[in-house]
């Protein structure tokens, strides 16, 4: 799926319910290394809802979005809801 098809990222979680001691230990990473951790086949991977929905990397992402970058670019494993 290139990145135009891709469906912007939604979070489930709202930001004032982030935990604040893992977004203090992303903060200190740099913006390479959580955009690494992110992609797909890794253990920690963006996992998200096929309309965009965040499963997996909300503080990740949320510390990406403070540093200005398009998490929208992001490749991501689409998971498909189980039934």
């Amino acid at each position: 799926m290139d990145s135009a098809a891709k469906p912007k990222l939604r979070f489930l979680h709202s930001a004032e319910v982030l935990n604040p001691v893992k977004l203090e230990t992303f903060r200190r990473l740099p913006s390479e290394a959580i955009k690494s951790a992110l992609q797909p086949g890794q253990p920690g991977s963006l996992r998200v809802r096929p309309d965009g929905t965040v499963l997996d990397g909300h503080h990740r992402l949320f510390v990406l979005l403070e540093r200005g970058e398009n998490i929208d670019l992001l490749a991501r494993e689409i998971m498909e809801k189980e039934s």
